[in-house]
């Protein structure tokens, strides 16, 4: 999905069949090559990809080499035109008010951008940081300068920069609509950023998804701040903190507090059609391919009557 001139969502109108509509995927490993995980993709049914470009626990990294590239880009051809995402690494915290973890943090943050760019991605995930006690004002500040840094050194290609939504818990950056509607403001890059909205984190914070009075409520807040057509991306996992319990526990689809009603709701909202819906839930008992099928069957809309 191109970035567009205005920072608009580039909305599809009519799509091909059920499959590309709800536009399923999954976090998938690239053990043994990045290539690999597009390959799984394929064999999964996969309508879109999230994948690490780099060791998400390691400050230094190798570089991507040029044939490695190719293969992956290849790869990504064979499969299809489906959207492929990174997941920044864990370690960086742009929020950080102390100078060496934050400019540590630029160089890896630059990184990861350049790196999505070689491989032609769609999107790169990023956790916005958290303030360790500077406060939610400054950590906007230090974020948005870090930010607008790396994209003074890499040139925009096609790669476009979503901040998550988090849980809440301690200091992190993201726990609010109003926090990610004021980080996307401070940055003011429209054309080269949006959010990625993760179910566990939005109910962990204290949006209620399970009811259709709920529902209804915290689409309301989403589209009287950040706006849906700001949303590039969902993570799609159930929750085992509850409401409002700032706990960042995924759990497989329906097994959560959650529950199937709330992702009904969630993967039938028209405002999120022809957007990547990935998995990050645990990796056990082909599981994927069980909450993949869940989704499917709750992703059906009834015919009208």
């Amino acid at each position: 999905m191109a970035a567009t001139a205005t920072g608009k969502r580039k909305m599809i109108q009519s799509f091909p069949d059920e499959a590309s509509r709800l536009c399923l995927g999954s976090h998938l490993s690239v053990s043994g090559g990045s290539w690999k995980a597009v390959e799984e993709a394929q064999l999964l049914g996969l309508r879109s990809l999230q994948i690490f470009t780099k060791n998400a626990s390691r400050w230094i990294q190798r570089p991507i080499h040029d044939h490695e590239a190719k293969r992956f880009r290849d790869a990504v051809q064979e499969w299809g035109p489906y959207p492929v995402t990174s997941h920044d690494s864990y370690l960086i915290n742009l929020a950080s008010p102390k100078e060496e973890l934050f400019q540590k943090s630029i160089d890896a943050f630059a990184d990861e951008i350049e790196r999505a760019e070689l491989l032609g991605l769609d999107f790169l995930v990023m956790h916005p940081g958290a303030h360790v006690g500077s406060g939610v004002d400054a950590a906007i500040t230090r974020i948005a300068t870090g930010m607008r840094e790396c994209f003074r050194r890499i040139p925009h290609v096609k790669t476009r920069i979503l901040l998550e939504n988090t849980a809440g818990g301690g200091s992190t950056m993201g726990r609010s609509f109003e926090e990610l509607r004021d980080l996307l403001a401070e940055i003011d890059a429209s054309e080269r950023t949006g959010t990625c909205l993760d179910t566990c984190h939005m109910f962990a914070a204290g949006y209620e998804l399970r009811t259709e009075e709920g529902y209804q409520k915290t689409m309301k807040q989403l589209d009287q701040t950040v706006g849906a057509r700001r949303v590039f991306a969902l993570h799609l996992n159930d929750s085992k903190g509850d409401l409002g319990s700032h706990l960042d526990r995924h759990m497989h689809i329906g097994k959560g507090l959650i529950g199937k009603i709330g992702f009904e709701m969630v993967i039938q909202d028209a405002r999120f059609d022809g957007i990547p819906k990935i998995l990050e839930t645990p990796k056990e008992d082909d599981m994927d391919r069980k909450n993949l099928a869940l989704l499917k069957r709750l992703g059906k809309k009834s015919p009208p009557a």
